[in-house]
Protein backbone atom coordinates (compact mmCIF):
# COMPACT_ATOMS: atom_id res chain seq x y z
CA UNK A 1 0.00 0.00 0.00
CA UNK A 2 2.92 2.34 0.76
CA UNK A 3 4.17 1.57 -2.76
CA UNK A 4 0.86 2.42 -4.17
CA UNK A 5 0.58 5.61 -2.40
CA UNK A 6 4.43 6.96 -3.26
CA UNK A 7 3.70 6.06 -6.92
CA UNK A 8 0.77 7.85 -6.91
CA UNK A 9 2.27 10.84 -5.21
CA UNK A 10 5.31 10.37 -7.57
CA UNK A 11 2.74 10.88 -10.84
CA UNK A 12 0.92 13.81 -8.93
CA UNK A 13 3.90 15.90 -9.12
CA UNK A 14 4.77 14.84 -12.19
CA UNK A 15 1.97 16.86 -13.44
CA UNK A 16 2.63 20.12 -15.15
CA UNK A 17 1.27 22.71 -13.37
CA UNK A 18 0.46 26.72 -14.34
CA UNK A 19 2.70 28.43 -11.66
CA UNK A 20 0.28 30.18 -8.80
CA UNK A 21 -3.02 28.19 -10.12
CA UNK A 22 -2.44 25.03 -8.17
CA UNK A 23 -4.40 23.74 -11.96
CA UNK A 24 -2.84 21.77 -14.33
CA UNK A 25 -0.97 23.82 -17.10
CA UNK A 26 -2.64 21.86 -19.69
CA UNK A 27 -5.66 24.20 -18.40
CA UNK A 28 -4.30 27.41 -18.89
CA UNK A 29 -5.27 27.76 -22.60
CA UNK A 30 -9.27 26.57 -22.04
CA UNK A 31 -9.34 28.88 -18.71
CA UNK A 32 -7.84 31.70 -20.90
CA UNK A 33 -10.59 31.01 -23.63
CA UNK A 34 -13.42 31.25 -20.83
CA UNK A 35 -11.55 34.40 -19.72
CA UNK A 36 -11.71 36.49 -23.04
CA UNK A 37 -15.60 35.26 -23.29
CA UNK A 38 -16.46 36.43 -20.10
CA UNK A 39 -14.81 39.92 -20.58
CA UNK A 40 -16.20 40.02 -24.14
CA UNK A 41 -19.53 39.34 -22.52
CA UNK A 42 -18.99 41.90 -20.13
CA UNK A 43 -18.08 44.47 -22.94
CA UNK A 44 -21.19 43.69 -25.15
CA UNK A 45 -23.44 44.59 -21.97
CA UNK A 46 -21.50 47.37 -21.21
CA UNK A 47 -22.47 48.87 -24.95
CA UNK A 48 -25.59 48.64 -24.47
CA UNK A 49 -25.29 51.07 -21.36
CA UNK A 50 -25.27 54.65 -23.21
CA UNK A 51 -28.83 53.99 -25.48
CA UNK A 52 -30.23 52.65 -22.78
CA UNK A 53 -29.59 55.29 -20.59
CA UNK A 54 -30.21 57.66 -22.69
CA UNK A 55 -33.94 55.49 -23.40
CA UNK A 56 -33.83 56.00 -19.28
CA UNK A 57 -33.37 59.70 -19.65
CA UNK A 58 -36.73 59.92 -21.70
CA UNK A 59 -38.89 58.96 -18.73
CA UNK A 60 -36.54 59.66 -15.09
CA UNK A 61 -34.33 62.66 -13.93
CA UNK A 62 -30.43 61.95 -14.19
CA UNK A 63 -30.49 61.34 -10.26
CA UNK A 64 -33.21 59.58 -10.14
CA UNK A 65 -32.36 57.40 -12.92
CA UNK A 66 -28.89 56.76 -11.13
CA UNK A 67 -30.48 56.56 -7.80
CA UNK A 68 -33.06 53.93 -8.59
CA UNK A 69 -31.08 51.90 -10.99
CA UNK A 70 -28.82 51.29 -8.07
CA UNK A 71 -30.51 50.53 -6.01
CA UNK A 72 -32.33 47.81 -8.02
CA UNK A 73 -28.90 46.57 -9.12
CA UNK A 74 -27.88 46.54 -4.91
CA UNK A 75 -31.58 44.80 -4.35
CA UNK A 76 -31.20 41.90 -7.02
CA UNK A 77 -27.29 41.38 -5.70
CA UNK A 78 -28.41 41.39 -2.28
CA UNK A 79 -30.83 38.72 -3.00
CA UNK A 80 -27.78 36.46 -4.24
CA UNK A 81 -25.57 37.10 -1.61
CA UNK A 82 -28.25 35.90 1.19
CA UNK A 83 -29.85 33.40 -1.01
CA UNK A 84 -26.67 31.64 -1.16
CA UNK A 85 -25.31 32.79 2.46
CA UNK A 86 -21.98 34.42 1.52
CA UNK A 87 -20.00 35.10 4.17
CA UNK A 88 -19.10 39.28 4.89
CA UNK A 89 -15.79 39.85 3.16
CA UNK A 90 -12.41 40.59 5.41
CA UNK A 91 -11.83 43.09 6.81
CA UNK A 92 -8.82 43.61 4.22
CA UNK A 93 -10.96 44.09 1.31
CA UNK A 94 -13.70 46.77 2.31
CA UNK A 95 -11.33 49.45 1.32
CA UNK A 96 -11.09 48.11 -2.01
CA UNK A 97 -14.46 47.60 -2.33
CA UNK A 98 -15.33 51.14 -1.56
CA UNK A 99 -12.71 52.12 -4.54
CA UNK A 100 -15.02 49.74 -6.66
CA UNK A 101 -18.37 51.10 -5.15
CA UNK A 102 -17.22 54.95 -5.40
CA UNK A 103 -15.66 54.12 -9.42
CA UNK A 104 -18.06 51.99 -10.78
CA UNK A 105 -21.36 51.68 -9.06
CA UNK A 106 -22.01 55.39 -8.29
CA UNK A 107 -19.19 57.77 -9.83
CA UNK A 108 -19.04 56.28 -13.44
CA UNK A 109 -23.27 55.93 -13.99
CA UNK A 110 -23.92 59.25 -12.78
CA UNK A 111 -21.13 61.23 -14.50
CA UNK A 112 -22.32 59.80 -17.59
CA UNK A 113 -25.71 60.21 -17.14
CA UNK A 114 -25.06 63.87 -16.50
CA UNK A 115 -22.93 64.36 -19.96
CA UNK A 116 -25.81 62.78 -21.80
CA UNK A 117 -28.37 65.10 -20.90
CA UNK A 118 -26.50 67.04 -23.48
CA UNK A 119 -24.38 64.85 -25.35
CA UNK A 120 -25.21 62.52 -27.72
CA UNK A 121 -23.97 58.32 -27.45
CA UNK A 122 -21.61 58.65 -30.39
CA UNK A 123 -19.54 61.87 -28.30
CA UNK A 124 -19.91 60.07 -25.26
CA UNK A 125 -18.20 56.78 -26.84
CA UNK A 126 -15.34 58.62 -26.16
CA UNK A 127 -15.20 58.06 -22.84
CA UNK A 128 -15.02 54.15 -23.78
CA UNK A 129 -12.63 54.74 -26.23
CA UNK A 130 -10.01 56.17 -23.97
CA UNK A 131 -11.41 53.72 -20.61
CA UNK A 132 -8.78 50.30 -21.59
CA UNK A 133 -5.72 52.78 -22.09
CA UNK A 134 -6.58 54.75 -18.73
CA UNK A 135 -7.42 51.02 -16.91
CA UNK A 136 -4.05 49.52 -18.43
CA UNK A 137 -1.86 52.92 -16.76
CA UNK A 138 -3.91 52.31 -13.63
CA UNK A 139 -3.32 48.74 -13.32
CA UNK A 140 0.34 49.10 -13.64
CA UNK A 141 0.62 51.99 -10.90
CA UNK A 142 -1.42 49.84 -7.97
CA UNK A 143 -1.26 46.22 -9.35
CA UNK A 144 2.69 46.61 -11.07
CA UNK A 145 1.78 45.05 -14.22
CA UNK A 146 4.29 45.57 -16.79
CA UNK A 147 2.80 44.73 -20.56
CA UNK A 148 5.17 44.77 -23.51
CA UNK A 149 6.48 47.89 -25.42
CA UNK A 150 4.32 46.15 -27.95
CA UNK A 151 0.97 45.79 -25.78
CA UNK A 152 1.68 49.62 -25.01
CA UNK A 153 1.94 50.90 -29.08
CA UNK A 154 -1.26 48.86 -29.64
CA UNK A 155 -3.18 49.68 -27.03
CA UNK A 156 -2.22 53.95 -27.86
CA UNK A 157 -2.96 53.12 -31.73
CA UNK A 158 -6.37 51.34 -30.70
CA UNK A 159 -7.07 54.43 -28.40
CA UNK A 160 -6.18 57.07 -30.66
CA UNK A 161 -8.36 55.38 -33.76
CA UNK A 162 -11.50 54.92 -31.32
CA UNK A 163 -10.82 58.78 -30.69
CA UNK A 164 -10.92 60.23 -33.97
CA UNK A 165 -13.64 58.50 -35.28
CA UNK A 166 -15.79 59.27 -32.16
CA UNK A 167 -14.62 62.58 -32.85
CA UNK A 168 -15.47 62.98 -36.08
CA UNK A 169 -18.95 61.23 -35.49
CA UNK A 170 -19.33 64.11 -33.08
CA UNK A 171 -18.60 66.73 -35.47
CA UNK A 172 -15.68 67.64 -33.65
CA UNK A 173 -17.22 69.63 -31.19
CA UNK A 174 -16.56 69.42 -27.43
CA UNK A 175 -19.23 70.45 -25.14
CA UNK A 176 -19.92 71.38 -21.52
CA UNK A 177 -20.34 67.24 -21.27
CA UNK A 178 -16.74 66.98 -21.78
CA UNK A 179 -15.90 68.04 -18.02
CA UNK A 180 -18.28 64.86 -16.53
CA UNK A 181 -16.90 62.19 -19.44
CA UNK A 182 -13.27 63.10 -18.56
CA UNK A 183 -14.63 62.30 -14.77
CA UNK A 184 -15.97 59.80 -15.47
CA UNK A 185 -12.97 57.57 -17.71
CA UNK A 186 -10.83 58.26 -14.48
CA UNK A 187 -12.87 57.12 -11.58
CA UNK A 188 -13.95 54.11 -14.12
CA UNK A 189 -10.80 53.52 -14.62
CA UNK A 190 -9.57 53.40 -10.53
CA UNK A 191 -13.19 50.78 -9.67
CA UNK A 192 -12.32 48.71 -12.53
CA UNK A 193 -8.42 48.14 -11.76
CA UNK A 194 -9.57 47.69 -7.75
CA UNK A 195 -12.54 45.53 -9.03
CA UNK A 196 -10.36 42.97 -11.12
CA UNK A 197 -7.44 42.79 -8.18
CA UNK A 198 -10.11 41.59 -5.70
CA UNK A 199 -11.86 39.29 -7.96
CA UNK A 200 -8.10 37.25 -8.04
CA UNK A 201 -8.93 36.78 -4.43
CA UNK A 202 -12.85 36.34 -4.22
CA UNK A 203 -15.45 35.56 -7.16
CA UNK A 204 -16.33 38.57 -9.42
CA UNK A 205 -19.61 38.72 -8.50
CA UNK A 206 -19.25 38.97 -5.09
CA UNK A 207 -16.78 42.44 -5.85
CA UNK A 208 -19.85 43.84 -7.15
CA UNK A 209 -22.61 42.57 -5.38
CA UNK A 210 -20.92 43.90 -2.16
CA UNK A 211 -19.97 47.14 -4.06
CA UNK A 212 -23.77 47.37 -4.35
CA UNK A 213 -25.03 46.48 -1.17
CA UNK A 214 -22.63 48.92 0.30
CA UNK A 215 -24.09 51.48 -1.41
CA UNK A 216 -27.52 51.19 0.03
CA UNK A 217 -27.27 53.24 2.61
CA UNK A 218 -26.43 56.33 0.34
CA UNK A 219 -28.48 55.59 -2.96
CA UNK A 220 -31.72 54.63 -0.96
CA UNK A 221 -32.08 58.17 0.55
CA UNK A 222 -30.76 59.53 -2.89
CA UNK A 223 -33.59 57.97 -5.05
CA UNK A 224 -35.99 58.91 -2.13
CA UNK A 225 -35.29 62.79 -2.43
CA UNK A 226 -34.72 62.82 -6.08
CA UNK A 227 -38.07 60.89 -7.30
CA UNK A 228 -39.84 63.74 -4.88
CA UNK A 229 -38.38 66.54 -7.35
CA UNK A 230 -37.35 65.21 -10.55
CA UNK A 231 -40.58 64.45 -12.48
CA UNK A 232 -41.17 60.91 -13.52
CA UNK A 233 -42.84 59.91 -16.77
CA UNK A 234 -43.11 55.85 -17.03
CA UNK A 235 -42.95 54.97 -20.78
CA UNK A 236 -41.90 51.37 -22.58
CA UNK A 237 -38.37 53.24 -23.33
CA UNK A 238 -37.79 54.76 -19.62
CA UNK A 239 -38.62 51.44 -18.54
CA UNK A 240 -36.71 49.15 -20.52
CA UNK A 241 -33.66 51.09 -20.22
CA UNK A 242 -34.00 51.69 -16.33
CA UNK A 243 -34.16 47.53 -16.35
CA UNK A 244 -31.16 47.65 -18.72
CA UNK A 245 -29.07 49.55 -16.77
CA UNK A 246 -29.81 48.07 -13.33
CA UNK A 247 -29.96 44.67 -14.25
CA UNK A 248 -27.80 44.07 -17.48
CA UNK A 249 -24.87 47.09 -17.11
CA UNK A 250 -24.91 47.20 -13.46
CA UNK A 251 -25.16 43.69 -12.34
CA UNK A 252 -25.03 40.89 -14.83
CA UNK A 253 -22.24 42.43 -16.94
CA UNK A 254 -20.08 43.26 -14.41
CA UNK A 255 -20.05 39.48 -12.78
CA UNK A 256 -19.06 38.71 -16.30
CA UNK A 257 -16.22 41.48 -16.86
CA UNK A 258 -14.69 41.14 -13.02
CA UNK A 259 -14.58 37.18 -13.73
CA UNK A 260 -13.18 37.58 -16.95
CA UNK A 261 -10.19 40.21 -15.94
CA UNK A 262 -9.60 37.80 -12.95
CA UNK A 263 -8.71 35.19 -15.48
CA UNK A 264 -7.12 37.10 -18.35
CA UNK A 265 -5.28 40.01 -16.45
CA UNK A 266 -6.73 43.79 -15.95
CA UNK A 267 -4.66 44.78 -19.08
CA UNK A 268 -5.53 42.10 -21.84
CA UNK A 269 -8.84 42.77 -20.92
CA UNK A 270 -9.49 46.14 -20.71
CA UNK A 271 -8.28 46.25 -24.32
CA UNK A 272 -11.32 44.17 -25.00
CA UNK A 273 -13.43 47.31 -24.64
CA UNK A 274 -11.56 49.07 -27.30
CA UNK A 275 -14.47 47.29 -29.40
CA UNK A 276 -16.75 48.79 -27.17
CA UNK A 277 -17.43 52.30 -28.89
CA UNK A 278 -18.64 50.53 -32.11
CA UNK A 279 -20.61 48.39 -30.30
CA UNK A 280 -22.35 51.43 -28.92
CA UNK A 281 -22.75 53.49 -32.23
CA UNK A 282 -24.19 50.30 -33.75
CA UNK A 283 -27.07 50.07 -30.65
CA UNK A 284 -27.20 53.45 -31.04
CA UNK A 285 -28.28 53.33 -34.37
CA UNK A 286 -30.53 50.17 -34.14
CA UNK A 287 -32.33 51.63 -31.18
CA UNK A 288 -32.03 55.53 -31.27
CA UNK A 289 -31.84 56.47 -34.87
CA UNK A 290 -28.20 57.70 -35.06
CA UNK A 291 -26.40 57.94 -38.11
CA UNK A 292 -23.34 56.77 -38.94
CA UNK A 293 -20.60 57.72 -41.39
CA UNK A 294 -18.44 55.39 -43.53
CA UNK A 295 -15.66 55.41 -41.61
CA UNK A 296 -17.43 53.06 -38.99
CA UNK A 297 -16.18 50.02 -40.86
CA UNK A 298 -12.65 50.64 -41.23
CA UNK A 299 -12.17 52.10 -38.06
CA UNK A 300 -13.73 48.67 -37.07
CA UNK A 301 -10.75 47.12 -39.13
CA UNK A 302 -8.14 49.15 -37.09
CA UNK A 303 -9.69 48.40 -33.72
CA UNK A 304 -9.75 44.64 -34.27
CA UNK A 305 -6.34 44.41 -35.22
CA UNK A 306 -5.01 46.09 -32.15
CA UNK A 307 -7.26 43.89 -30.20
CA UNK A 308 -5.91 41.10 -31.77
CA UNK A 309 -2.27 42.35 -30.87
CA UNK A 310 -3.25 43.66 -27.52
CA UNK A 311 -4.42 40.02 -26.76
CA UNK A 312 -1.38 38.21 -28.12
CA UNK A 313 1.41 40.72 -26.71
CA UNK A 314 3.33 38.77 -23.49
CA UNK A 315 3.99 41.04 -20.51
Amino acid sequence: MRAQDSATAQTAIAVPVAPGSGRPATGRGSAARAGTLQAALGVTAFSLTFPATAWGLEGFGPWSLVAVRTVLAAVIAGGCLLALRIPLPGRRHWAGLAVVAAGVVLGFPLLTTLALRTSTTAHAAVVVGLLPLTTALFSALRVGTRPSRTFWVAAFAGAAAVIAFTVQQSGGALTGADAYLFAALLVCAAGYTEGGRLARVMPGWHVIGWALVLCLPVTVPVAAIALSYEPVQLTAHSVTGLLWVAAGSQFVGLVVWYRGMAAIGIPKASQLQLAQPLLTLVWSVLLLGEHLTPAAPLTAAAVLVCIAVTQRARG
